[in-house]
């Protein structure tokens, strides 16, 4: 049986409702070598932050994935205490960003050390948090990989191939993706264990297609931060493309900043459900389409 592997222990696919496939509960942006880098009163993340997972429970939201990966401020701890706060699971990822945020650790890595450390965070545990990484998250800059890039790439598709792990990048070209997929696909992985993070980023909607029908899954994860006639526009345009079998939808927002005084000031995840869903539905996209929008292919794509 498929589980998600989340902060709260493994959930199957009758224990959940909707899910969001990107958000972010605690990032820093700074890079590994600047003073004070990923460090918070965990009691200040989490008076910040369970207001805002208690309003999507309200809304209806079951589960959360973490998007905050090694090199922007993963605090699988912090994590831990918000959803342990609010009786909510968090999916949280093993892996790396990519350069200039890659500690130095990971610089001087062997492939084979950096795949032992993504297959122990996803079998065993992250750090001494007693709950497996949900997923392999990773990088790519924007005009291509470099060679340390690559090097964590194919070091995560073993791991990956080891426990079916989904592997999602933040990627903004389409061209660097399909570069991507042909790393994973030599390593003997498989691109329907890929996700393509900001897919709307890529103004060519080629590109788009191009990815799902290499078998990847797209994520439209700007709900609320784009304009929503255009969110909108561009999620019917890939349904009526065939491809809402492999789309993900979310907001990647969140979050608490501890570069900013007192976190800063989080932006909540409720656009999905509040604004862009009934819009769809006006639009009409049936409510059959949206549940596996918003339910089947998160669970899907996650779960292993």
């Amino acid at each position: 049986m498929k589980h998600l592997r989340t902060t709260l222990g493994l959930k199957s696919k009758s224990e959940l409702g909707m899910i969001l496939p990107h958000e972010h509960v605690f990032v820093d942006l700074r890079t590994p070598d600047q003073p004070g880098y990923a460090e918070a009163n965990v009691e200040d993340v989490v008076r910040l932050m369970a207001p805002e997972i208690e309003r999507i429970k309200k809304l209806g939201v079951t589960a959360l994935v973490e998007c905050s990966t090694g090199g922007v401020g993963r605090r699988a701890d912090i994590d831990l205490a918000v959803s342990l706060a609010t009786d909510f699971p968090i999916v949280v990822p093993t892996g790396i960003y990519r350069e200039p945020w890659i500690p130095e650790w990971v610089r001087q890595a062997s492939e084979e050390k950096l795949e032992a450390w993504m297959l122990r965070e996803l079998t065993e545990q992250i750090d001494e948090t007693g709950f497996q990484a949900g997923w392999i998250k990773l990088s790519a800059g924007d005009d291509g990989m470099t060679a340390l890039e690559r090097k964590i790439l194919r070091a995560a598709a073993r791991a990956a191939a080891q426990t079916n792990a989904v592997i999602g990048s933040h990627t903004i070209r389409g061209r660097v993706v399909m570069d991507q997929l042909d790393v994973i696909e030599a390593e003997g992985y498989r691109a329907d264990r890929f996700i393509s993070i900001h897919t709307q980023e890529e103004k060519d909607f080629a590109y788009h297609l191009a990815v799902a029908e290499r078998g990847a899954w797209i994520e439209y994860d700007h709900v609320g931060r784009g304009e929503d006639d255009d969110v909108a526009e561009l999620v019917i345009r890939a349904l009526e493309a065939g491809r809402g079998e492999r789309m993900l939808l979310s907001h990647d927002r969140g979050w608490f900043d501890p570069a900013l005084p007192k976190g800063g000031i989080p932006k909540p995840y409720t656009h999905l459900s509040t604004v862009l869903l009934p819009e769809l539905k006006r639009r009409g996209i049936d409510d059959s389409i949206l549940m596996r929008l918003t339910h089947d292919n998160p669970f899907e794509a996650f779960a292993r």
